[in-house]
C-alpha cells in the first residue's frame, strides 16, 4: 500500500503508516496538525493520501489543544508538591486562567501563599523539562471512576453518571492520571510557555493565545471584569450550581424541580435588575443616555426591554433608540483585512446622523428615528418620538459603549453597562467552560431560530465577530457603571436540545468538525429540561424563541 502525503511544501510516498510526529523534526514548536481540513495530534498515525499543515499557538486550534496541556501541567504539579491539594479553575482576567483553592470538601476557597505559587512553577519546569510522554488509555466507566478515586477526583468521578459513552479518555503522564476532555500535546516538553501569577486569593495561569501571534498577553489587571467573576463564582457556588453535577442533581426528574431550578436563575436577573434600576433612579437628575454594550449574543435587546420595563414602573419612561438602525449602506460599509464587509466597525455607522438625533432628542425635538433593514439594505424614517423633559435615552449596540459613537454627550450624562454571560460554570473543579463558547452556542441556537442558518454558517462567521469584539468592545467594559451578569445557570440544559442535533449534522472530516466536537464535548453532559417552565420574559427566550419581546410584535 503506498499513499502520498504533502507537507511543508513537499510530497512523500509512504509504504506504511506514519506517525504526525515523525514528520516535524522534532519541532516542538508545532502543537498539531491540520489533516485533509481535520485536527489531529501529533501521534495521529498517517495511512492515506494527506494533505498536512502544521499548526502552531498563533493558530486558533493549536491554542486550545496547549491549553489544556497546561492545565494539565498545574495539576500535576500540584497533585506531587502538595498531595490531596485541590483547585478549581474558571477563565479570568488577562485572559488567563484564574485557579482557586478549595479545602478538601469543596465548601470553603483558601488563600494560596506566593511560596506555595513559587514551588508549583518550579515543579511545572522540571516536568516540562523531563519530557514526560502524555500516553492516551481508554477505560470503562467503572475503571475510570477507580482512577479518579485513586487521585481523589470526587468531581471528576460525579459527573460520570451522565456521560453518555461507556469509556473515558485518559492520559498518563509519568503515572499521573487526568483527563481534560480533550486533544494533549505529544509530551510536557511542548508546553514550556506559561507563567503563574501570584493573584490573591488563587493564582493566574497566563498562556499564549492565537489572538497574540501564539505569545503570552501583557498582564492586564481589570478590576470591574474580575469583581462581577468573582460575584458570579459566589453566586453559582452559594446555589450549588458551579458544575454539571450540582446543575443536574438540582433536575429530580419531576417538574416542580426544574420549576424551583428556573425561578431560581431567573430571579437572580430579577434581583440585578432591580438593583439596577435604584441605581438610576438615584441619579435620574444627571443621566441623559443609559448606554448598553456586550458582544454577540449577550442578550442586549431583551435586557433593554426589561430595563425599559423596570424604569417605567419607577416613573421613568426612557426612549429605545439602536445603534443597528444607523448602518450605512452596505456600499459604504469599510472592508476587514479580508476584503469582506466590516460590519463590526464603527465606521460602518452614520455617527454622525447619530448624535445630531440624540441632541434633538435632548433638546426636547420631535426626531423621526431611523430603521434599518438589511434585506433592503435602506433606511426609512417612519418612528416619530419626543422625549420628555427628565426622561433618559436608552441606547443599546455594540458600539455604545465607545466614546466616539457619543462625542457630542459628556460623560456624566451617560450611564454605562456592559452586558454578557459572565459564566462561571466547569465540568468539573479543572475544566471550565468557555465564555465564548457559551455566546456560540447561543448564537447557533438563535441564528438557526430565526434565521434558519445551520451550525456551520454561524461557525463560518464566528472568527469574524470575535476579531471585531477584541477591537471594539472588551476594553469598554472596565468604564462600565454597572455589570449584567447574562448567564443562567440552567441554560446550558436547554441549549443542549437545541444545539446538539445542529451541530452533530456536522462531518467530523470537515472544516468545522473540531469546532462541533468541541461543543459537543461541553454540553453533552447536562441533563434535558422542559423549557415550557421558562418565562416568556427570560434573555434565554431571545435565542430559543417565544419573546414576549420580540415574538408577540
Amino acid at each position: 500500500m503506498k499513499f502520498t502525503i504533502t507537507y511543508n511544501g513537499k510530497s512523500e510516498t509512504f509504504e506504511k503508516k506514519v506517525k504526525l510526529i515523525e514528520l516535524t523534526n522534532d519541532d516542538k514548536n508545532i502543537i498539531c496538525a491540520n489533516v485533509n481540513g481535520r485536527i489531529r495530534e501529533l501521534d495521529y498515525d498517517v495511512y492515506y493520501d494527506a494533505n498536512v499543515t502544521f499548526l502552531t499557538l498563533a493558530d486558533h486550534d493549536a491554542m486550545g489543544i496547549y491549553e489544556k496541556g497546561i492545565r494539565f501541567l498545574f495539576v500535576m504539579a500540584s497533585h506531587l508538591v502538595y498531595p490531596g491539594i485541590k483547585f478549581k479553575m474558571t477563565y479570568s482576567v488577562s485572559r488567563s486562567i484564574f485557579a482557586q483553592l478549595i479545602s478538601d470538601d469543596g465548601k470553603r476557597s483558601l488563600f494560596v501563599t506566593p511560596s506555595m505559587v513559587q514551588k508549583i512553577e518550579e515543579k511545572m519546569h522540571e516536568i516540562v523539562k523531563a519530557d514526560y510522554k502524555f500516553e492516551r488509555l481508554i477505560k470503562t466507566n467503572e475503571e475510570a471512576s477507580k482512577i479518579y478515586q485513586e487521585f481523589n477526583l470526587p468531581d471528576k468521578n460525579s459527573i460520570l453518571e451522565y456521560r453518555p459513552e461507556k469509556t473515558v479518555h485518559f492520559y498518563n503522564c509519568n503515572g499521573y492520571f487526568n483527563y481534560m476532555y480533550g486533544r494533549m500535546v505529544p509530551s510536557t516538553g511542548y508546553l514550556k510557555n506559561f507563567k503563574l501569577r501570584f493573584y490573591a486569593p488563587g493564582i493566574l495561569i497566563q498562556y499564549p493565545r492565537s489572538e497574540y501571534d501564539g505569545k503570552i498577553p501583557p498582564f492586564k489587571d481589570e478590576p470591574t471584569f474580575s469583581d462581577t467573576l468573582i460575584n458570579a463564582q459566589k453566586w453559582s457556588s452559594l446555589v450549588k450550581l458551579s458544575t454539571v453535577s450540582e446543575i443536574n442533581k438540582k433536575i429530580k426528574d419531576n417538574e416542580l424541580s426544574v420549576v424551583e431550578l428556573i425561578n431560581l436563575c431567573e430571579n437572580k436577573h430579577n434581583r440585578m435588575l432591580c438593583e439596577l434600576g435604584q441605581k438610576i433612579e438615584d441619579q435620574i437628575d444627571t443621566i441623559r443616555l443609559i448606554c448598553i454594550a456586550g458582544p454577540s449574543s449577550s442578550g442586549k435587546t431583551t435586557f433593554a426591554d426589561r430595563l425599559t420595563m423596570e424604569l417605567k414602573s419607577r416613573g421613568i419612561n426612557p426612549i429605545r433608540v439602536s445603534i443597528d438602525d444607523y448602518y450605512k449602506r452596505r456600499e459604504d460599509v469599510p472592508l476587514d483585512d479580508d476584503g469582506n464587509y466590516d460590519f463590526e466597525s464603527i465606521e460602518a455607522l452614520d455617527v454622525d446622523l447619530f448624535n445630531e438625533d440624540i441632541l434633538n432628542l435632548l433638546n426636547g425635538q420631535e426626531v423621526r428615528l431611523p430603521t434599518f433593514s438589511f434585506k433592503e439594505n435602506k433606511r426609512t424614517f417612519d418612528r416619530k418620538v419626543i422625549l420628555g423633559p427628565k426622561d433618559p435615552i436608552i441606547i443599546e449596540g455594540i458600539h455604545a459603549l465607545n466614546e466616539k459613537m457619543t462625542i457630542s454627550i459628556p460623560n456624566y450624562l451617560k450611564f454605562k453597562i456592559y452586558i454578557s454571560p459572565q459564566a462561571q460554570i466547569n465540568l468539573d473543579n479543572e475544566n471550565p467552560i468557555s465564555l465564548t463558547d457559551i455566546r456560540l452556542l447561543r448564537r447557533i441556537v438563535r441564528d438557526n431560530q430565526y434565521r434558519g442558518s445551520s451550525a456551520i454558517e454561524t461557525l463560518s462567521m464566528w472568527p469574524s465577530v470575535r476579531k471585531g469584539e477584541f477591537k471594539w468592545i472588551y476594553a469598554t467594559q472596565e468604564y462600565a457603571n454597572y455589570v449584567f451578569d447574562s448567564f443562567l445557570n440552567y441554560e446550558l440544559c436547554v441549549l443542549s436540545k437545541h444545539a446538539l442535533p445542529l451541530l452533530r449534522k456536522i462531518d467530523p472530516e470537515s472544516e468545522y468538525g473540531p469546532d462541533a466536537e468541541r461543543l459537543i464535548s461541553l454540553i453533552k453532559y447536562f441533563k434535558p429540561i422542559d423549557e415550557k417552565w421558562i418565562p416568556c420574559s427570560s434573555i434565554l427566550k431571545e435565542f430559543i424563541g417565544g419573546s414576549c419581546y420580540r415574538d408577540a410584535k
